[in-house]
């Protein structure tokens, strides 16, 4: 690893110095990113901008605002033969700042960190934080690496909470060592102080990274954070952070397709441990319900192998309450298996919720809807639901992990949501 460079004494390029191309570039992705911070904000004083709302006995649910009935699936594909279809916000500005990000995106990792202990992409790729472990090891083996500081344009803070778990960490010594590491960085290096950290980020999947970063305010309240937690509550920022998606891998079976609607005869599916309210109502409300196959408790593999699994294939709806944070990997398993994903947490932003339309392929949901949930499902009429499935398959490669990455795919999805960012930055 080549050691860091001064910070360069050559001023950035002007506005007018940029060529018509990259200028017109940045202001997509800035007004992309803004009409997204406008979003996010409004959404701070009601909760995030549900796309259904269902208020019993009057109203009822209605596909203007939620599903888009008017748009069939297999026209939007004809009109988008290159896959850009309208499950993004906006298709064709998501098209082109991809490809620019692809051409120029650079980001440097710092090298210091003992790498035997918490700076190394963890051993195992496997559980629901392996999100973390894969985005540490795809950023290190991807072209957008770069060991030239000046060619950055944003700083990769490689400490992963995840590993300081796994190690048996205490969370008192976890905020010691983050504390620590991270001001080493800013007494040693230039960057920081450029932007007091704002062109820097941190990745943390684990729900004790929140608690490992808390004794450096300046790191949470400047820095992007990607995180599978993106709770307000938790101090989220959404014009600056991102959600990162809690994905479990490897998937114990193949992908749900598009051709499997005719299978999926249970209204609706779920199983876990009542860990949260929401989940002791929703298991109280609906446990013994004949339509909707709702269990309190794991299911017990003993009845076979890969039980849990093999009901997503059978289920039209997968509800996904939130858990002890209000983030999920039952998300990512619905949108893999095909199971049109019913949201059910509050204040809950959505990963790549800038870039996708979420109304479009999954059902979003306030917590007091549970009482309701049965009526919501059951007046989804068969064309809504199989426009929902059919723009939900063409999602599913953005919620899969790889190594080596491959384009589109969430370690993509994720740069995408950084190189937004960074065309804000200005220092």
């Amino acid at each position: 690893m080549s050691a860091a460079k001064p910070p360069s004494s050559q001023s950035l390029p002007s506005f007018t110095s940029i060529s018509t191309k990259q200028g017109l570039i940045l202001i997509l992705s800035t007004l992309t990113l803004l009409t997204f911070t406008y979003v996010s904000f409004s959404s701070l004083g009601s909760g995030l901008q549900y796309n259904y709302s269902y208020s019993p006995p009057t109203t009822t649910v209605t596909s203007v605002s939620t599903l888009k009935e008017d748009v069939d699936a297999e026209d939007a594909a004809s009109r988008n033969p290159d896959g850009f279809s309208d499950v993004y916000h906006s298709p064709e500005v998501f098209k082109l700042n991809y490809a620019e990000m692809e051409k120029r995106f650079k980001v440097y990792i710092y090298p210091d960190g003992d790498p035997k202990t918490f700076y190394q992409t963890p051993r195992k790729l496997t559980g629901k934080y392996a999100s973390e472990g894969y985005f540490f090891q795809n950023i290190r083996e991807s072209r957008f690496r770069t060991e030239d500081p000046d060619q950055a344009h944003l700083f990769f803070i490689p400490i992963s909470c995840h590993k300081m778990r796994g190690k048996g960490t205490s969370y008192e010594n976890m905020t010691i060592i983050v504390q620590n590491y991270v001001e080493g960085l800013i007494s040693k290096y230039p960057y920081w102080n450029r932007t007091l950290g704002a062109d820097h980020f941190f990745v943390t999947c684990h729900d004790v990274g929140v608690r490992a970063t808390e004794g450096l305010p300046l790191l949470v309240k400047n820095s992007i954070r990607a995180v599978c937690s993106p709770s307000y509550d938790v101090g989220f920022i959404p014009h600056k952070d991102i959600a990162l998606p809690q994905v479990l891998q490897p998937f114990a079976l193949p992908r749900g397709g598009g051709h499997d609607i005719e299978n999926r005869t249970t209204l609706g599916f779920w199983a876990g441990h009542r860990n949260s309210r929401i989940r002791v109502i929703l298991a109280r409300t609906w446990e013994n319900d004949t339509e909707l196959d709702i269990s309190n408790n794991r299911i017990d593999r003993s009845t076979g192998p890969l039980v849990y699994q093999k009901r997503f294939y059978k289920t039209k709806f997968c509800i996904c309450p939130g858990g002890s944070q209000v983030n999920s990997a039952r998300i990512a398993d619905s949108i893999h298996y095909g199971c049109i994903p019913v949201i059910l947490s509050n204040y809950y932003d959505l990963p790549f919720n800038d870039i996708l339309d979420w109304g479009k392929f999954s059902l979003i949901l306030k917590e007091k809807d549970v009482y309701d949930l049965k009526k919501i499902l059951k007046d989804i009429s068969n064309q809504q639901f199989v426009t929902l499935h059919n723009n939900l398959v063409k999602i599913q490669k953005h919620f899969q992990w790889n190594t080596p990455p491959i384009p589109y795919d969430a370690f993509h999805m994720v740069m995408y949501d950084l190189w937004l960012r960074h065309s804000v930055i200005k220092y």
